[in-house]
């Protein structure tokens, strides 16, 4: 700096945080920031113009139609199977986009996750609260139409609908399958996983699934 300088810049005393003024820094222990001519920035009226490409995902949770949620404890093994799906009620208005599932926390066995459509499964359902929004910051917060339900150390397979596909996984990885909404179910449909592991059908283990997905209101233009 210029000993003889009389100019006044900014400054924040390095050593009091307090300190912020108009001052001359001259042998003074702080951080000096000349004056700026450019105006300052306003985050209401940007200086450039923007386009964005809003991923699917983004622009549903904020509309308020994205939901996520799991099934937790997934008890199955020594000739049992457990399973959750994603339910489409007939009387919901909307039909289900699958976004994303995943099957984790299989600690003691190899496992196996059957992808079923539209199946009917062994055993009562019971029915998850494990379901949230995405977007909390909607007030109120909306509610899903989408039920999602399970079941435990169940006997027997799906019946009726299409099983879709078949993935295996090994204790303690993680299977996950981002589908971007693609599968989609009416009202009356269901996306099901399948738990089982025939490879290991003397072991006792348990999982998890959880689901992302969006509800698009039904139109009804007639």
């Amino acid at each position: 700096m210029n000993n003889n300088s009389n100019a006044l810049i900014y400054c924040n005393n390095a050593s009091n945080p307090g300190y912020s003024d108009t001052v001359n820094c001259y042998n003074r222990s702080c951080v000096c920031f000349p004056p700026c001519s450019i105006p300052t920035p306003s985050i209401y009226k940007p200086y450039m113009e923007y386009q964005v490409a809003v991923p699917i995902n983004l622009t549903k949770s904020l509309e308020g139609k994205y939901f996520v949620g799991y099934a937790d404890e997934l008890l199955f093994g020594k000739g049992t199977s457990a399973w959750a799906r994603l339910f489409n009620p007939l009387d919901s208005g909307v039909n289900l986009h699958v976004t994303v599932w995943t099957v984790s926390d299989v600690s003691k066995s190899s496992f196996r996750a059957q992808i079923w459509f539209n199946t009917e499964p062994p055993e009562t359902p019971q029915e998850s609260t494990l379901v949230t929004p995405a977007n909390l910051a909607i007030c109120p917060l909306p509610r899903p139409k989408i039920r999602l339900q399970y079941a435990i150390n169940v006997s027997g397979n799906p019946i009726g609908g299409i099983k879709a596909f078949v993935r295996r996984g090994q204790p303690e990885t993680t299977i996950v399958d981002d589908e971007q909404g693609k599968f989609i179910f009416s009202p009356g449909g269901s996306f099901l996983i399948f738990l089982s592991n025939p490879e290991s059908p003397d072991i006792a283990t348990s999982g998890r699934i959880a689901f992302g997905w969006w509800e698009e209101p039904i139109c009804n233009n007639s």
